[in-house]
């Protein structure tokens, strides 16, 4: 590490780690650069930060900040001032909400507390400002309400709590060729049996559609739409940094690979989890890997799907018609 970890004194105000600093300041010159080129209007979306250390919390890039953030001051390599307060959220935290003052926050702990790499956390700042421009869009929260799923829960957390279907044995046994047919279907991309495994994904697909009641099947797309389309958006940022040339200081972070390598390594990883996750046992976790798996057969479906994104928005299967029999 470049610096010791932050601290503060009586004397002093506490200061971030030049480390995580660099982090962030190359996950926002990505998005600056690639990010129209994956989502059109994410440029315009604040890229607002709240990076929790073991005892402190940083705020950046936030437009009017509450009045239990004190100013550090302007920060030349992040472009923004810098605020901070004792911590009070999860060290461990990787979720974007309206943390403070109703603006949308990324809300990371550090690497070693969320146990990634800096290539790794870089990325997943892509995939929390991907949360962000989906908040962000203006009917965004009463689409989410006329889904009819929150039980009268108003925090958000049924979107992790939701009694979804998980432990049917029915529904895990379709599941399993649904997922196995899923991957087959994106390894098979350039290959001339790409049409068969096709049929047989958007059969099994419908199979397991049908085995779920209207509200679990919202559900199930939801978190499609939401949590694997983010994941997959990782994957379309690596894709246009293969000739991108980090900053040098970024290179010379001990645990940095390149964003080719960890593209490469992000795709097998997600092929690998859609059959080796288990409905049963990894729950809403598997959704992450079929969203991203199904977000690429969408690229090769229909090449303009982004653009119904946001309008049409919480079932994938509307970008194609191929995705329905």
């Amino acid at each position: 590490m470049m610096t010791a970890t932050m601290s503060s004194s009586a004397q002093s105000e506490p200061k971030m780690r030049l480390d995580d600093k660099v982090r962030i300041k190359e996950a926002i010159e990505i998005s600056n650069q690639f990010g129209e080129q994956v989502w059109e209007g994410i440029s315009k979306v604040p890229f607002t930060i709240i990076l929790v250390t073991d005892t402190i919390e940083f705020l950046i890039n936030h437009p009017y900040p509450s009045k239990d953030f004190t100013l550090i001051g302007y920060d030349s390599l992040l472009q923004s001032d810098v605020l901070y307060r004792k911590t009070q959220f999860n060290k461990h935290f990787l979720a974007t909400f309206p943390a403070v003052n109703g603006v949308n926050c990324i809300v990371m702990g550090t690497p070693e507390n969320t146990d990634k790499t800096s290539t790794e956390w870089i990325i997943t700042l892509l995939h929390e400002h991907f949360h962000q421009y989906q908040y962000t869009y203006p009917d965004y929260y009463a689409s989410v309400e006329k889904l009819g799923l929150s039980g009268g829960d108003n925090t958000g957390m049924w979107m992790l709590n939701y009694p979804f279907a998980y432990t049917d044995e029915n529904l895990n046994q379709q599941y399993d060729k649904y997922v196995k047919a899923l991957s087959e279907v994106v390894e098979s991309f350039n290959q001339e049996i790409f049409e068969a495994n096709f049929k047989q994904y958007i059969i099994e697909r419908e199979n397991f559609k049908q085995l779920l009641d209207t509200s679990d099947y919202k559900y199930f797309s939801f978190q499609i739409w939401q949590e694997g389309i983010a994941r997959y958006t990782e994957y379309k940022f690596l894709q246009l940094l293969e000739n991108y040339e980090p900053s040098q200081v970024v290179i010379e972070l001990a645990d940095f690979i390149s964003f080719s390598q960890y593209k490469d390594k992000l795709y097998q990883s997600e092929l690998k989890s859609l059959t080796e996750l288990g409905l049963k046992e990894n729950q809403r976790i598997c959704f992450y890997s079929i969203g991203f798996a199904e977000g690429l057969i969408l690229d090769k479906l229909n090449s303009v799907w982004h653009k119904n994104y946001l309008t049409d928005k919480f079932f994938i299967e509307h970008y194609s018609n191929r995705m329905t029999n």
